[in-house]
């Protein structure tokens, strides 16, 4: 079993702590920038990414997603104090070692705990190279970790097929492209020319 099995806690924490530095270098002249998520501008993703965290305390406590907006809002887009917000109301649950073994019910399945940690992880990964990708900063989470998601979704998430799931067909990487972006490209993702890549 690979350190990510075990407990992947200590790679979601490092993936927070990018999303951080990312949430804080977005610019209000690029809150309504499209981005490679073709439904979300920079302020809806910021919303998404900070929803998909709350998500993730949902369903530790053993409640209903859908409880959380897809999109969470923020007054006055105070971005970095929403993402610390759900930040901490998610350690709060997910601090408890027992959750890791214990099943957790989610949309797509019942599945130990482990599991949404690491769904959540290739989350905020894969939609933090979303918003770099569109605002211009570094598309590249921690190498280590980005490794780690990258080869846990290519274990979990086949190639093909992938009809009813919400991934796009594999996206064959550029030859120095890093982990995160491989990882983005396995999920459907593909650098727009209009795109920052850093």
């Amino acid at each position: 079993m690979t350190t990510a099995q075990h407990d992947p806690r200590p790679l979601f924490r490092g993936a927070l702590e990018w999303a951080g530095d990312l949430f804080a270098g977005v610019r209000a002249e690029q809150l309504t920038d499209p981005t490679p998520c073709p439904q979300f501008d920079v302020r809806a993703l910021l919303g998404h990414l900070a929803s998909t965290i709350d998500r993730g305390r949902v369903v530790g406590e053993g409640g209903d997603v859908h409880t959380v907006p897809e999109c969470l809002s923020s007054p006055g887009d105070e971005w970095s104090s929403t993402l610390d917000d759900v930040t901490k109301r998610y350690w709060e649950v997910w601090s408890n070692d027992a959750l890791l073994d214990t099943p957790v019910t989610a949309p797509w399945g019942t599945f130990p705990g482990r599991a949404a940690v690491l769904v959540s992880l290739n989350e905020v990964l894969v939609h933090g190279w979303d918003l770099a990708a569109a605002t211009g900063q570094n598309t590249e989470a921690d190498p280590q970790l980005a490794q780690a998601a990258y080869e846990v979704m290519q274990r979990v998430l086949p190639a093909t097929p992938r009809e009813g799931l919400p991934f796009g067909p594999v996206v064959d990487p550029a030859p120095d492209a890093g982990p995160t972006e491989r990882l983005a490209n396995w999920c459907g993702r593909v650098t727009a020319p209009w795109m920052h890549r850093a």
